[in-house]
Order: C-alpha cells, then sequence, then structure tokens
C-alpha cells in the first residue's frame, strides 16, 4: 500500500517563503508521477505542480515563477519550494502520486494515491 507523507507546512507572512516535502512508501520502487495540489475553504481543489513519471514539470498559473516542484527519485520524495507567498496560497496542501494510465496531471480525480494534507497560512 502506497503512503505519502507530507511536511513543512505552516504559518507566514506575505513574501515569505516555504518548504515542503512528500515521501512515498509502499510503492512498487517505478518512477511515478507526484505532485502538489491544494484546496482552501469553499473551493475545489486544484493543481500546484506536477513532476511526470517522464520527468517533465507542471505548474498551475497561479503559482508559475514563484514555485519550484523538485524531486529525489532515489527516496521518492517530492518537494514543494515556494517563494513570495501571498495570502491567496492560503490553503491546505496534498500530495499526490501516481497518475491513472491516461490521465492528466491537472486533475485530482486522475491521481491514485494521496496524503493527508498540510496547512499553509500566508497572512498579509
Amino acid at each position: 500500500q502506497v503512503s505519502l507523507v507530507e511536511s513543512g507546512g505552516g504559518s507566514v507572512q506575505a513574501g515569505g517563503s516555504l518548504r515542503l516535502s512528500c515521501a512515498e512508501s509502499g510503492g512498487t520502487g517505478s518512477v511515478s508521477s507526484m505532485g502538489w495540489f491544494r484546496q482552501a475553504p469553499g473551493n475545489e481543489r486544484e493543481v500546484v505542480a506536477i513532476n511526470t513519471a517522464s520527468g517533465s514539470t507542471h505548474y498551475g498559473d497561479s503559482v508559475k515563477g514563484r514555485f519550484t516542484i523538485s524531486r529525489d527519485g532515489f527516496e521518492n520524495t517530492v518537494y514543494l519550494q515556494m517563494l513570495n507567498l501571498k495570502p491567496e496560497d492560503t490553503a491546505m496542501y496534498y500530495c499526490a502520486s501516481v497518475l491513472k494510465d491516461g490521465g492528466t496531471w491537472s486533475r485530482p480525480a486522475d491521481f491514485l494515491y494521496w496524503g493527508q494534507g498540510t496547512q499553509v497560512t500566508v497572512s498579509s
């Protein structure tokens, strides 16, 4: 059974930075798509950044130029470096892994495994 454990959330002021981590365990050992979604109260879950099995990266429009996703393939851990945080970045951030065959990287429903989430709060 695949398990995803996130860490690194917290509270910062606008303009600050945070680094999230997500460690995967229990997988097959093969490389899979991994990344981050977020969900604020009353909003749908939206893509933040994805690192695909082929090594390409994708970002949600609202975080381009501020967030960077990276990956430690040996440890099967994915990181999200968040810079210049804004109050609108406040949300629960979820790690996701394993994109369904034929799935779309931006669709939460197309990922098989999810972490419990880590809260990011940005104050103005």
